[in-house]
């Protein structure tokens, strides 16, 4: 699928994956909504890629219809990728044996409506508006992308409710795509490894502590890029055969318990 000229939402996309991601689809030619709740590193990435900011909380369907308005005055609407995401550990039972102790089901519940539900969400309002756009060739209109984590298959320790809302996200790929393919539109699901992003930090200790993650990870013996991640999901755009399918880029790593 050519999107040169094309209207793509990037939720999450102010920074790290999302921002790749974001920049990665603009090189195309892509005109980039970058749909994020961080104002001023969302606009900041909006004007160094030619695209536009639009605060989304993806937890309000509100936010993303007006995502999606906005993509429409840029172009037709055929690209979304799904990076908004939060984690939280918190192991099922506390130590003490107190009823008070047990994981915190409000952090469950907030984990699983911002990455689950709000991943629905955008797909079956970012959709709808694809359904109306001009089908190109073979009755394509659009592809979505949703990005997962390694955390679906290979949940640790006190990852009940991230593992949970990725798990849901791989779970619902297929179902997904064989709704969609009556209106021409594939989806696909990335589930992305051990990532070298901010949120590791930087300096000696950050440098150490990496340097311990990558021990498990089978080839190459490193973390992965932002970049990297951001051209397996370009290619689940541009390559309308790849359909229905949930992809790991973790350099073959399988995560222990702890």
């Amino acid at each position: 699928m050519d999107i040169n000229g094309v209207s793509a939402i990037v939720t999450g996309g102010a920074s790290g994956i999302g921002a790749a991601a974001a920049r990665r689809l603009a090189s195309k030619g892509a005109h980039v909504v970058v749909a994020d709740l961080q104002e001023e590193k969302g606009s900041q990435l909006a004007a160094e890629i030619g695209g536009a900011y639009c605060k989304v909380d993806v937890t309000n369907t509100d936010d993303i219809v007006n995502a999606v308005e906005m993509a429409k005055s840029m172009g037709p609407v055929r690209v979304l990728v799904n990076s908004a995401g939060i984690g939280w550990a918190q192991r099922t039972v506390g130590k003490d044996g107190t009823y008070d102790s047990a994981a915190n089901l409000d952090a469950f519940k907030k984990v699983i409506a911002i990455n689950l539900i709000g991943t629905f969400d955008c797909i079956r309002i970012v959709a709808t508006a694809m359904s109306t756009t001009e089908p190109m060739e073979y009755g394509e209109r659009g592809a979505i992308v949703n990005l997962a984590s390694v955390a679906a298959f290979d949940g640790q320790i006190g990852q009940a409710a991230y593992s949970a809302s990725k798990g849901g996200v791989v779970g619902m790929t297929l179902p997904i795509a064989r709704d969609l393919s009556a209106i021409g539109v594939r989806v696909n699901t990335v589930a992305p490894g051990l990532i070298d992003t901010p949120i590791y930090g930087t300096g000696e200790a950050s440098e150490a502590f990496k340097a311990n993650l990558e021990k498990g990870v089978l080839f190459p013996h490193r973390l992965g890029t932002q970049e990297e991640l951001a051209s397996v999901i370009l290619e689940c755009i541009t390559n309308s055969y790849l359909n229905a399918e949930t992809i790991r880029v973790d350099g073959g790593i399988r995560m222990p318990p702890k």
